[in-house]
């Protein structure tokens, strides 16, 4: 579009080849545009020529990158550039600058950039990481504005009309520059259309948000009569998910439900009368509407509807009865009290308002004579009577209510003409009397005397009778001293709860009929007779241990049938009860100021008293019991921390090893107590119920001697509570092992003996181990056969095994000669033993080994010897001297035993190790290693085994 007068370089147009006027106006434009572009966007718009508007729908909730349209694509299709640049403009321009694509930016980085995303080369417009929420912009606050967030942003929100109205936009400006020689600018107007596709959480509620909705509905509607629930509900959601219909939860059968859209898409349920109402049946009806809206699912909203009856006045005043006979007398006073009429009617309201007036049929002179009150209906004499006065009259009420035919009700006064004066009263009160009532207590004793009445004869001519009318303990009796004296007086206790107001009617008649009453008001005043009384003697609670601190425990109640002071109660605690109970004085609430404990105290029992204000004050006593209830605040605990049990190797599977005792201080499921083993359980196993403790397998101590287990002990309370014993078991050794001979190894081995070996000298020596420990490891050594020249030459010592020469060799006793060794422990009950054969060869050189060596195959011819091997070791026992060391000694054999059988396993472990390593390595030259190679036995620090008193 170019604008008339405006250059060429000024209108944005390409320059002509070779213009230099031109180059320096396409200069001037090209820094014009770069400042533009520093300056900001609302500088920029300042030299747009046009805005395109651009209309894009899109569903919020859309996730980022989703592509919304092409501005780029969408300003060709409308044509945009070529009306800008124009035909001929765009004929004219350089090849360079058609083949340039646009460039494209947003106008702000306000509310628009942070919902939408614009590609500067390609012109995408696509979502960004906001996501676009319609309840969000489009609120009631937008409805018919385009208002822009701030002075700074390019995002505008227009709303056609409400909040439920389909037609809401997000508005985007853009630019578009053809390129920066050019200079030429496009203006765009993008406008989202955000939908509705994600339902809220939110569900229809009532408008404004209420939970109780009230309607009336008058008792005499019309059946399908329609009114309007003047709350509909409210759904930020919009279309479809919005609100679609509204249901009843009761209808009563008198009742249903209907919707109405109106032009604006808005439902307003209305209630329709289904049945005939009734206010005087029933005068209201309390039910649930509930919205439902149109997503999936669908979410419903609720609220309480109470539908109240009207009353209309379609009841008519009534009179119980038809006709009241009232007699008067004519010498009556003026406003005596005739009769009173009463009428009711079922409405309520003003609908029951009922007034009271004569019949058209009741004459003048009566309605003088006696006076209606409109409103209460009551007749009162309104003039003296006088001798021309009818003796009869009829009187016909009427009870008038608006709308109504009046009902009536016939009042007959007969009038009784009185001749004579009649009988005087005159009372004397003895009882404290003011202003007509007497006052008694209500602990006066019988026969209290209240007043004299004298009767007295206007006209002296008449006997005169007097006589009491009315209930009550009162007695009217004749004073004899005087004839016309009458005393009254109480015939029964009296009685302050049971009754405390009496009207006493003294009535005197003459002979004529003519009667006189005097009536007289009694009152009972009230005494403290009454004892406070508990409404429970006994009261039971029960309340949890580890309560709070001033825990309420119950509120106690007494009541006093007494009246004023003498009935007000005060409570107090029984001085049996603890401290820390409290119990408040006025109210009778009863608390705990601490925390009870139930393995301390596991029930309560005091009394506690209500005492009233009387004088004297009575009072009266409850009981209060209080059962502590158990809970799990008590872990199980073992007798010992760590339990020891010495038990003997090959022990049978499944015997008894021992008892692991453990209480728990709590009571029920609480104190239920579950043994389990936690480690070594493949072993090891616990009987849950008598706590015994018992192996799986046999044990052998030479494998193990001994074994540390941890027993956890856990209760059956909720969350439950364990703890964990430590158990040791030690086992003790039997003699299940014979002594193993180590040196020399084979039978078969031999030793060169010189003929010039000294007397007393070692030759060899025959080492064993035995893997028992104590006296089931104590070896003795014994020489229990031989063979040889002079086989007596050659002894063994007992205790280390060592063999020496006894005599001088002389040259007849050359020759093998073969020594069997017996190594015997000093286990008990039975020893065990092994034998090795000693071979010794005595000569001067060893020139023919074969020979020795079939000399060695061939069966010795021995003789055995059945001699035990004497050696000396201490007792292992010391006899009992008296009865009473028995447990020390048993205890301290036990001790003493564990300990030497602990220090020798880990002795002999560690002396086979070395052993076995040293042997290991020569097995294969036992033959040619002589028998006095006493290097490496030497090497093994063999020492003889000590053993000391048990």
């Amino acid at each position: 579009m170019r604008r008339p007068g405006g250059s060429q370089a000024a209108m944005g147009q390409p320059p002509s080849p070779g213009s230099s006027s031109s180059s320096a106006g396409q200069e001037t434009l090209r820094n014009l545009f770069l400042f533009l572009l520093f300056l900001g966007p609302f500088n920029c718009f300042a030299s747009y020529s046009r805005a395109t508007e651009l209309f894009y729908s899109i569903n919020e909730g859309l996730p980022t990158g989703v592509l919304i349209g092409n501005v780029a694509q969408d300003l060709q299709h409308q044509g945009v550039v070529e009306e800008e640049a124009g035909v001929e403009g765009k004929q004219q321009l350089p090849l360079q600058w058609e083949k340039t694509p646009l460039s494209f930016c947003l106008a702000s980085q306000g509310l628009g950039s942070s919902y939408v995303n614009l590609d500067n080369r390609t012109g995408e417009l696509r979502t960004s990481t906001r996501e676009i929420d319609r309840e969000e912009l489009c609120t009631e606050d937008n409805v018919g504005s385009s208002v822009v967030a701030s002075s700074s942003s390019s995002a505008v929100l227009s709303s056609e009309s409400c909040l439920h109205c389909t037609t809401c936009w997000m508005k985007c400006w853009s630019v578009a520059a053809w390129n920066i020689s050019s200079v030429w600018l496009q203006r765009c107007e993008d406008r989202l259309h955000p939908h509705d596709v994600v339902p809220t959480t939110t569900a229809p509620q009532a408008s404004p948000p209420t939970w109780q909705i009230r309607l009336f509905v008058p008792e005499n509607s019309p059946i399908n009569t329609r009114f309007a629930i003047e709350h509909p509900a409210v759904d930020p959601d919009m279309g479809t998910n919005g609100v679609q219909t509204y249901h009843l939860q009761e209808n009563y059968g008198v009742f249903t439900l209907d919707v109405e859209e109106n032009e604006n898409g808005e439902r307003t349920p209305y209630l329709i009368v289904m049945g005939a109402l009734d206010r005087e049946t029933r005068d209201e009806y309390v039910t649930l509407i509930s919205a439902e809206d149109g997503g999936v699912p669908p979410l419903v909203g609720s609220a309480t509807l109470t539908i109240g009856i009207s009353d209309i006045n379609d009841n008519c005043p009534q009179f119980n009865e038809t006709q009241l006979n009232v007699t008067v007398f004519g010498n009556s006073s003026l406003g005596l009290y005739i009769a009173s009429v009463h009428a009711t009617d079922a409405d309520q309201g003003i609908n029951a308002e009922i007034t009271y007036s004569y019949s058209q049929k009741v004459p003048q002179p009566s309605r003088a004579l006696f006076h209606l009150d409109e409103s209460t209906g009551t007749i009162t004499l309104a003039k003296r009577i006088d001798g021309d006065m009818p003796r009869l009259h009829r009187l016909s009420v009427l009870a008038n209510s608006p709308g109504c035919i009046p009902a009536v009700i016939t009042v007959v006064v007969s009038i009784v003409k009185v001749m004579l004066r009649p009988p005087e009263i005159i009372p004397r009160f003895i009882a404290n009397e003011a202003e007509g009532v007497v006052y008694l207590r209500e602990l006066e004793p019988v026969h209290t005397p209240i007043a004299f009445f004298t009767i007295k004869d206007p006209d002296e001519k008449y006997k005169v009778n007097c006589y009491l009318e009315g209930d009550g303990p009162f007695r009217l009796s004749p004073y004899k001293p005087y004839h016309n004296e009458y005393l009254l007086e109480t015939t029964k206790p009296l009685d302050f709860e049971t009754q405390r107001y009496y009207d006493v009617s003294v009535v005197a008649w003459n002979s004529e009929g003519f009667h006189v009453t005097k009536i007289m008001k009694v009152h009972i005043l009230d005494d403290n007779d009454n004892t406070p009384v508990f409404s429970q003697p006994l009261v039971e609670l029960t309340i949890e241990e580890n309560n709070a601190p001033n825990a309420f425990l119950t509120k106690l109640h007494a009541t006093d049938a007494d009246s004023g002071e003498r009935g007000q109660i005060f409570y107090f605690l029984g001085p049996e009860a603890p401290s820390y109970f409290s119990l408040d004085k006025t109210t009778g609430v009863l608390t705990v100021s601490t925390q009870l404990d139930r393995e301390e105290r596991e029930k309560y029992r005091y009394t506690v008293r209500a005492v009233d204000c009387g004088m004297p004050p009575r009072e009266s006593v409850a009981t209060v019991t209080i059962l502590v209830l158990d809970k799990n605040d008590n872990s199980p605990r073992f007798i010992n921390k760590d339990f020891s049990f010495f038990v003997p190797e090959n022990f049978p599977g499944f015997g008894e090893i021992g008892v692991i005792s453990v209480t728990d201080a709590d009571i029920g499921q609480n104190g239920w107590v579950a043994l389990s083993v936690v480690n070594s359980s493949d072993i090891f196993v616990i009987d849950t119920g008598k706590g015994v403790l018992r192996a799986k397998v046999s044990l052998d101590r030479e494998q193990q001697s001994s074994y540390t287990l941890w027993v956890e002990a856990v209760d059956g309370g909720d969350p439950p509570l364990s703890s964990v014993a430590k158990i040791t078991i030690l086992l003790l050794d039997i003699n299940d092992n014979p002594p193993l001979v180590l040196f020399p190894q084979s039978n078969m081995s031999y030793l060169l003996v010189l003929p010039s070996t000294l007397p007393g000298s070692p030759i060899t020596e025959v080492y064993a181990v035995d893997n028992d420990t104590g006296m089931n490891a104590v070896i003795a050594y014994s020489i229990i056969g031989r063979r040889g020249p002079r086989p007596d030459s050659f002894k063994i010592d007992a205790k280390s095994g060592n063999i020496t020469l006894e005599e001088s060799l002389m040259q007849n006793d050359y020759g093998l000669y073969r020594l069997l060794v017996k190594v015997s422990d000093h286990g008990y009950p039975e020893p065990l033993h092994s034998t090795v054969m000693v071979n010794l060869f005595v000569n001067d050189t060893m020139s023919n080994e074969s020979y020795i060596e079939s000399l060695l195959k061939k069966e010795p011819d021995i003789n055995i010897e059945e001699k035990e091997p004497q050696i000396s070791i201490e007792p292992t026992h010391a006899k009992e001297e008296t009865a009473s060391c028995m447990p020390t000694l048993v205890a301290l054999s036990v001790i003493s035993l564990g300990s030497i059988t602990l220090v020798t396993g880990m002795g002999i472990y560690i002396c086979l190790r070395k052993g076995k390593k040293y042997y290991r390595g020569d097995e294969n030259l036992e033959v040619q290693i002589p028998l006095n190679g006493r290097l490496g036995l030497h090497m093994l620090e063999k020492k003889p085994v000590e053993i000391s008193n048990i």
